[in-house]
C-alpha cells in the first residue's frame, strides 16, 4: 500500500519538508490578507483558495493532493491576472515539489498513516 507521507526518517530531510511547508503556507495566507482590502471577488477568490489549501499544505494535511491544487491555482492566477507573475510560478512549482517528495514525519499526514514500528516476537516467548 502506498503511503501518504514521506518515507524520509527522523532527521534532516524531513526537517527541510517542515520548513519548506510553513513558508510555502505563510506566503500563501500572506498574500492573501495583503489583497482583501480594496479587490475585486473575482481577484481574490483564487488567492483565497490559495491560502485555503496553503492550511492544508502547512499542517500537512493530504499534502500531496494539497501541493497539486495549490499548483494548479497559481498557474491560473499567473496567467490570468495582471500582474509579475513570477511569484506565482514559484509557488506553483514548490506547490509540485510538496505533492512529490510529500509531507514528511512532522505532519498530520505521519502521524495518521507514516512510520509504523512492528515488532515481531519470537515464538518462544
Amino acid at each position: 500500500m502506498h503511503r501518504v507521507s514521506s518515507t524520509f526518517g527522523d532527521r534532516l530531510p524531513s526537517h527541510g519538508l517542515l520548513l519548506l511547508r510553513v513558508i510555502v503556507a505563510i506566503t500563501l495566507i500572506a498574500r492573501c490578507v495583503q489583497l482583501v482590502n480594496g479587490a475585486s471577488l473575482q481577484t481574490i477568490t483564487p488567492h483565497v483558495l490559495a491560502a485555503g489549501f496553503g492550511l492544508f499544505v502547512l499542517f500537512g494535511l493530504w499534502t500531496s493532493v494539497a501541493g497539486a491544487v495549490v499548483a494548479i491555482i497559481e498557474l491560473f492566477i499567473a496567467f490570468s491576472h495582471n500582474h509579475d507573475p513570477w511569484l506565482s510560478v514559484l509557488l506553483a512549482s514548490v506547490g509540485v515539489a510538496l505533492a512529490l517528495l510529500g509531507s514528511g514525519n512532522w505532519s498530520v499526514d505521519a502521524r495518521r498513516s507514516g512510520w509504523k514500528r512492528i515488532e515481531i516476537r519470537h515464538p518462544d516467548n
